[in-house]
Formats: C-alpha cells, structure tokens, sequence
C-alpha cells in the first residue's frame, strides 16, 4: 500500500509521520507533502533533532501536494479534518483516498455515531409526533416552550455524546519550543502504532 501523508507546509508532522512509518515498517512506500508547501524545504530542526535520538536519520525536502502524488498514493492521510476540506475542495477526485490519520485508525468514533444516529432518528420522530400532538391547543410560543422541555433530556443525552467524539486534529507544533514537538512526535507515533497494525 502507497501512503501520502499530508500536513500544511510538509515541514513538521507529515514528515514527522513519514520517517517514523519507514523506520518502524522498512520497505513501506510512503511519501509526505503540504497544502501549502513550499519545494525542497528543510524539515523543522527540532524534527531532525527528535529522530535523531531515536535513531532515525531525516534527510527531507518538503514537496506541495499535487494530481501525481494523488495519483501515486493509495491512501492519503492528513493531519487535520481543514486538511482534508481542502483537499476535498482542491482534487476532489480523489477523495475516497483521503481520511484524517486519526480517522482512519480510529473504531471508537463509529459506535458513537452509529448511537447519534438513531439518537437524531429519534428526536425527529419524537418531535413531529409532539408537534402533531399539541399544535391545535397550544399557540406558537406555548408549543415551542413545551417542545424544548418535552425533547431536553434527549437534546442533552446528544450533546453528551457529540462532545465524546474525537477530535481527529494532530496538533501542529510550528513555531512550537522543543517540548511542543515532542508531544506531537509521541502523539503521532501512537497513531503510526495503531496505523501498523490496521495495514
């Protein structure tokens, strides 16, 4: 499989993302580059210096992502949900490839869903019936009070759930002191884990 990660100037995390993949799966193809990147760009030296002390040896130019990279790439993972917008929005035929990398090997988001899903089927349901119920004796103001105290207890058990999903962002540390990379290096590396074992 042909991996692409994605961030915005392919400087930081992509490549972050890139070197830690070949070093923990050798022989994996993978390559990096950014929304807004400009060419043959030095990665940050706070990256080269982190894989250094784990061993890895970063000698990266950063590329902007284009249709021959797209092209190449079987899967496209991004950094943040903005990057995949504007993925979407800027080579839309290719959007099947793309998935946020948190996305893409994160199960836990899908059960939730599945549950706001039927959550949302139901309060609608629940909703018209009311309306339906209560829209000949009640005026406008009367029905619209009635109605939120009627649907609160389901209106917060959904803003419970919506506030349970993940964020899929990678933070990006640029401009970030050394502390800052490292965590987005261990945070990336986690989800590089969990990648590995997916593919």
């Amino acid at each position: 499989m042909k991996i692409l990660f994605v961030c915005t100037g392919n400087t930081c995390r992509s490549p972050m993302a890139e070197a830690l993949l070949k070093s923990k799966l050798p022989g994996a193809e993978v390559k990096s580059a950014g929304i807004f990147a400009a060419k043959n760009q030095r990665a940050a030296n706070h990256v080269v210096t982190l894989l250094d002390q784990k061993g890895i040896v970063l000698n990266h130019q950063s590329n902007p992502v284009d249709e021959k990279l797209l092209n190449w790439a079987d899967l496209v993972l991004l950094m943040t949900t903005g990057h995949k917008q504007s993925l979407i929005m800027e080579f839309p035929n290719f959007q099947e490839k793309y998935y946020t990398l948190k996305e893409y090997v994160s199960d836990s988001d899908r059960k939730v869903w599945d549950e706001l899903k039927s959550l949302y089927a139901d309060y609608e349901m629940k909703k018209s019936q009311f309306i339906q119920e209560n829209q000949h004796q009640l005026n406008n103001v009367q029905l619209e009070k009635k109605l939120r105290e009627y649907l609160q207890p389901d209106i917060q058990k959904i803003s419970q759930l919506e506030s349970s999903l993940i964020n899929y962002d990678i933070s990006d540390p640029f401009g970030g002191d050394m502390a800052t990379y490292k965590k987005t290096l261990d945070e990336l590396e986690n989800y590089i884990e969990q990648l590995i074992k997916k593919i």
